[in-house]
């Protein structure tokens, strides 16, 4: 049996069929769309409360469309996560990278808002809004935080890093930036809000308790202590945060003392005071009067605490049901959810990878295939093979073209991301809990050049691989992920440079191909595709010219062999 079946065959089990070519999908064979479903709508220009949510295991660019939509919102807020999330954006050229700002701080007449959901390390804030001071000297009074969301401090980030190292080859790859730590903290109710900052008397109390707390449990040495477990818990013991753990190189600054910690936090509460507000009260006498809202996810549907591939995941709820707990407004605001999808698969750290090519470290066989497409040259700092060069008629490793090409590196960590195949059935699951009105398919340039793609259509058991894995199922279990094999459809790739297009007209007939086909296999329309980092290289996809026709041309028979890597 497979996981969840019922019968031998499984439970919704599918007998493999040859894939239909030219079939119009379900919301293509309605006919025109219901004014709920107008094109307007579900590119989120015309939505009243649009969400713009990560459908893979993060890092896909949802900041450009979210830039691009917060130019004519009134309020852009974020609901989940921390300084874990990066979102890197590409304005007049000049580069911004928010971690916990939204997006919507690149508009000048936007109000922005951090919800009681998220977790906020304020150190971090005041440097992001530091460095806009060049971009809108008063950023500071359109960022509004919740009364609700708690404060992440030094002592969190270095119980991270304790915690991450004591689990050794079992580690988690977190970003060691303090967010489990501190939402557990919000669990056993000893965590700050930003409302104890505006009676500071009694949050100087409570933040002494909680630095004591995390002395007396993770400041004495143990054992099997390694030598940076050993620094991070005497920097813990002697509240020494700029001895710590530091992902920034030092950037954070840090303090020498509890004393020092109190007075930062002091001069802290006096900048917010009037930045500090009731969120719900906020968001929903803005709705009320008429104002558009546009809710930016941090991280993505894979690592939600619940739905992702647990234990790898973040520590919130990064899903459609997670606006509703972190901002405080109820389902039916919610009339446009955008689910981005990059090119191609990528994530962060461990755990299982069903289509991955390529890992962190560049040590995988990979996928090799042929490049038609322009010579190209990217410069590798520190890299032992030098600048990554491609020209045409080479063979490439895949994976290393799409870490290379795409610059996968992670905004947050810097770390090199892993790559793989677009995958199909995760990126249904994704969309069975978010419910996806639209999809923005992003970085489709990077797949320029390559003579073929292949598109991880659906998973079998390895067991069983005659018989298909039900529609949108996703094993809740590591173990049981393992055993995913994935059924691949080949398509015929593009030689034209596809950086410079303005207009989804200018495309490629084959990049247009990809781009349906994934529409067609999601059975969800695709509203927005990215060809480049510049917010005019998002571009907007006609669909009222292409719902009216089949899908031009076939894609390729699907692959024989159904294994995800090592048997190409």
């Amino acid at each position: 049996k497979l996981p969840g079946s019922t019968g031998a065959a499984g439970w919704g089990a599918q007998p493999a069929a040859a894939q239909p070519s030219g079939r119009l999908p379900g919301f293509l064979a309605s006919g025109a769309m219901s004014a709920k479903g107008s094109q307007s709508r579900i590119s989120g220009e015309d939505s009243s409360f649009c969400v713009v949510l990560g459908a893979q295991w993060g890092d896909e660019g949802k900041g450009k469309l979210v830039d691009i939509l917060a130019q004519n919102v009134q309020l852009c807020a974020r609901f989940n996560g921390g300084a874990n999330a990066g979102h890197t954006l590409y304005v007049d050229g000049k580069k911004y990278a928010f971690h916990l700002l939204p997006c919507g701080m690149i508009n000048r007449s936007c109000k922005n808002l951090i919800g009681n959901g998220v977790v906020v390390h304020v150190p971090t804030l005041m440097r992001e809004l530091d460095d806009l001071k060049e971009f809108d000297p008063r950023a500071l009074e359109r960022v509004f935080i919740s009364t609700r969301a708690h404060i992440l401090f030094d002592s969190h980030q270095i119980i991270d890093g304790i915690l991450e190292a004591e689990q050794g080859t079992n580690s988690i790859g977190t970003t060691k930036r303090g967010i489990g730590p501190c939402y557990s903290a919000k669990a056993i109710r000893n965590g700050l809000r930003f409302g104890d900052l505006l009676h500071f008397e009694e949050f100087e109390r409570r933040l002494r308790e909680l630095i004591a707390w995390s002395q007396k449990r993770f400041g004495d040495p143990r054992e099997k202590d390694t030598p940076q477990q050993q620094a991070l818990r005497k920097a813990l013991k002697e509240y020494n945060t700029q001895q710590a753990f530091d992902p920034e190189g030092g950037k954070k600054g840090g303090v020498k003392s509890i004393e020092e910690e109190v007075e930062r936090y002091r001069r802290y509460a006096e900048l917010l005071r009037a930045q500090i507000v009731d969120s719900v009260t906020l968001i929903h006498e803005d709705i009320s009067r008429g104002y558009k809202v546009l809710v930016e996810g941090a991280n993505a549907a894979l690592l939600d605490i619940d739905f992702g591939t647990y234990p790898f995941v973040t520590s919130s709820n990064t899903t459609v049901g997670g606006v509703c707990t972190g901002l405080g407004v109820p389902p039916q605001k919610i009339d446009n959810v955008i689910g981005v999808v990059k090119a191609y698969t990528t994530r962060v750290g461990h755990g299982p990878f069903p289509t991955e090519l390529q890992n962190e470290n560049q040590t995988l066989e990979d996928y090799m295939e042929e490049y038609i497409g322009p010579e190209r040259t990217m410069e590798r700092k520190g890299h032992t093979s030098g600048p990554y060069s491609i020209r045409k008629g080479q063979k490439v490793r895949v994976g290393e073209m799409l870490q290379e090409v795409g610059h996968e590196y992670g905004t947050t960590t810097g770390r090199r991301r892993r790559c793989g195949w677009l995958d199909i059935a995760l990126v249904k699951y994704s969309a069975l809990v978010n419910g996806f009105d639209s999809i923005n398919i992003t970085k489709l340039d990077v797949l320029t050049g390559l003579k073929t793609i292949r598109i991880a259509i659906s998973y079998r058991n390895k067991q069983m691989t005659e018989v298909r894995l039900p529609r949108g199922y996703f094993p809740s279990h590591l173990e049981d992920l393992k055993e995913v094999v994935c059924e691949y459809e080949t398509m015929e790739g593009w030689s034209e440079d596809i950086s410079s297009c303005t207009c989804w007209e200018h495309l490629p007939a084959n990049a247009k191909k990809y781009v349906l086909r994934v529409q067609e296999l999601l059975d969800i329309p695709v509203s927005w595709v990215g060809v480049g980092p510049e917010r005019e290289s998002m571009l907007k996809v006609n669909v009222s010219n292409d719902r009216t026709s089949s899908i031009p041309g076939s894609p390729l028979p699907p692959t024989p062999a159904f294994p995800s890597r090592g048997s190409f």
